[in-house]
């Protein structure tokens, strides 16, 4: 790093610091945590974690920022990485690069959370940007983006074999889709920049072709690899180039971010191409007169409009057709909610039909139980007497009867006028029970 660099650098890191300390009095301020004055980075996240506690939890905390869980996340994760890369600073030390793409990373951070919050009014300009300047970031966007589509043509020389291997990684209907929005022959036009920058950075794709061209040692070394570094800055420079697709002016401390970028994603590839490891030349690239740049971004827009925006980050690997990517804890709360309440659901119909039959079928049991009790049970009629069976007979119960019938031998009408006369000698003798049935 020469003399000039690092007096440039020190310069806008210095700067970086006075726009982190100036917004950190007005954010603690809004959570209730009253300072004087701001001072380093650690302070700062030892700041935000006293207003965690006295909050009750950092949910607590970003909703007074009008955050969601992820930005709150990621934004505290900024803040870690800058304090780990400045545990202290005192003005006129030496910065490095990784130091100060750490410092205007949260500074974008600091911006993105005053878009979010409106009572926050802190400045966050590093310095007067020029139309020259939004001219330049310009082609920067647009040479890392065919910088890295000539890398997997690169990889991938055969169209067909490209077309399958994107099956394979992605799935058919995304291929197809592709085709549709690109140029004739040419998949990777119709692709987003987020999809592109995912097949530079998915751990097997990356390994096997791409990781010797960013093999530089000074080069990437913000986070632990150069692939999660590289990673990083790419879905940084995705949402840059959201802005650039809908013409909105990148601020000051993305302009200054996004040359860094450039540096440190194209060096690499510059001394590949140098050194004949690779026929992508970013210089070459870089290199394109205005009615090149300005068809380049006309057509990007259009694309813009027709897909809805990159919205997707860059993911550290692809997710192939056959995986679902992992639930959240609100994904995974929702989905029990959603079973339990089914759960009920369920029940409360059961209990709802079974209710209605058993009063449809208890009312005709009942009728019928009723039907079959309406008539009373008759009384069994009790067995003739022996005098009833001889008067339905037409024979009158008196000796002379007896008496003949004895002489005509008629067994039955003997019988019956014996048995009637023993039936009336045994009531008269107190033992009527023995002639009962």
């Amino acid at each position: 790093m020469t003399l000039s660099t690092s007096h440039h650098n020190r310069e806008q890191f210095e700067h970086c610091l006075a726009v982190i300390r100036q917004a950190s009095v007005e954010i603690l301020l809004l959570l209730n945590v009253h300072v004087s004055e701001g001072k380093d980075p650690r302070w700062f996240l030892e700041q935000l974690d006293s207003a965690r506690l006295g909050l009750g939890g950092w949910g607590a905390v970003a909703k007074k920022l009008n955050l969601n869980d992820a930005e709150m996340s990621e934004f505290t994760l900024q803040l870690r990485l800058l304090q780990q890369r400045v545990p202290q600073y005192e003005s006129g030390q030496d910065v490095s690069e990784n130091q100060l793409i750490a410092a205007m990373r949260f500074v974008t951070a600091l911006e993105h959370l005053r878009l979010q919050q409106p009572l926050l009014t802190y400045s966050t300009e590093l310095a007067p940007g020029s139309d020259l300047e939004q001219q330049q970031a310009h082609k920067q966007v647009r040479a890392i983006e065919l910088m890295i589509k000539g890398l997997i043509q690169q990889a991938w020389p055969d169209q067909v074999r490209l077309n399958n291997h994107l099956k394979t990684l992605f799935n058919a209907d995304r291929v197809r889709r592709w085709l549709k929005l690109g140029d004739i022959n040419d998949v990777l036009s119709g692709m987003m920049f987020s999809e592109l920058a995912q097949m530079l950075v998915d751990k097997k794709e990356y390994s096997r072709y791409y990781a010797s061209l960013f093999s530089d040692p000074s080069m990437l070394t913000l986070l632990v690899e150069p692939r999660k570094t590289l990673q990083t800055f790419l879905d940084d420079i995705r949402q840059i180039r959201n802005n650039l697709t809908v013409q909105k002016a990148l601020t000051s401390a993305q302009i200054q971010l996004l040359d860094n970028y450039y540096t440190q994603i194209t060096r690499p590839v510059q001394r590949a191409f140098e050194e004949g490891r690779t026929r992508v030349n970013p210089a070459g690239i870089m290199a394109v007169d205005a009615s090149e740049l300005h068809a380049f971004w006309e057509k990007a827009q259009k694309r813009d409009r027709v897909t809805g925006g990159d919205l997707f980050e860059v993911r550290d690997t692809i997710e192939k057709p056959t995986q679902r990517a992992p639930r959240t804890p609100e994904q995974r709360e929702q989905l029990i909610s959603g079973v339990l309440w089914g759960a009920v659901g369920v029940m409360v119909i059961a209990i709802v039909v079974g209710g209605f039959w058993l009063v449809t079928s208890s009312a005709p049991a009942e009728t019928a139980v009723a039907a079959t009790e309406t008539p009373a049970p008759q009384e069994m009629r009790e067995t003739p007497s022996s005098r009833e069976t001889l008067t339905r007979m037409g024979i009158t119960w008196d000796e002379n009867n007896f008496r003949s019938a004895i002489n005509r031998n008629d067994t039955p009408h003997c019988a019956a006028l014996f048995a009637g006369w023993n039936g009336l000698e045994a009531l008269m003798d107190g033992r009527g029970d023995v002639i009962q049935p």
